[in-house]
């Protein structure tokens, strides 16, 4: 069965010294290199946002980073400025195998809503375009590595279950922002999802 490498914003904003750092997101670049050559195709996502993003916290006055607001789709984060537009903090990481991949596929891009998931904006109703991808090239077998696991990965997990994929996240290869717990809560989601956890 063919397998596809998804690799979920390895982009320089969430690794130390970003924007919205995560804990030693760069260590996970060396294991998502090595692991490429495993797979028949490798995906990579990159956050995309305008400058004035809904879910930047200092595009809502008073409101401090991480909290939480209430947008048409649900609850938002609102999080540090992070991934704009061309910036060096969108760019992804210096080490990251880019040659490698298949397909490039920003989301985050619409100022109104956020898109942790790579087939689904926020709404979980707007697609990416990319469950049609992997299908019309029989990529089926899914594996997903990178930031954040508890966020864009968990997000993406769940949405490529429903959507039919087998779906494996290998964890060694993903760190997590653990927001209040968030970790846990997402590998439960995930779990329950039918998602594998390795």
């Amino acid at each position: 069965m063919p397998r596809a490498l998804i690799v979920i914003d390895m982009q320089n904003d969430f690794c130390p010294d970003g924007a919205l750092a995560v804990a030693e997101g760069d260590q996970i670049v060396g294991p998502i290199n090595a692991l490429m050559g495993e797979f028949d195709a490798v995906v990579l996502t990159q956050d995309w946002h305008p400058a004035d993003h809904a879910s930047f916290a200092d595009n809502h006055p008073g409101a401090p980073p991480f909290s939480l607001t209430e947008m048409p789709y649900g609850p938002q984060v609102l999080w540090p400025r992070h991934c704009v537009i061309g910036s060096e903090g969108a760019a992804f990481h210096p080490g990251l195998n880019t040659d490698r991949a298949d397909l490039v596929l920003r989301k985050g891009f619409r100022p109104g809503i956020d898109s942790y998931s790579a087939f689904f904006e926020n709404d979980h109703e707007t697609p990416t375009g990319l469950a049609g991808y992997l299908r019309e090239r029989g990529l089926t077998d899914l594996s997903l590595v990178g930031l954040a696991h508890d966020f864009c990965v968990a997000w993406s997990a769940i949405d490529a279950a429903k959507l039919g994929f087998e779906v494996t996240v290998i964890e060694a290869a993903t760190r997590a922002i653990d927001l209040d717990g968030s970790l846990e809560k997402a590998r439960a989601e995930m779990r329950g999802a039918g998602v594998t956890l390795r």
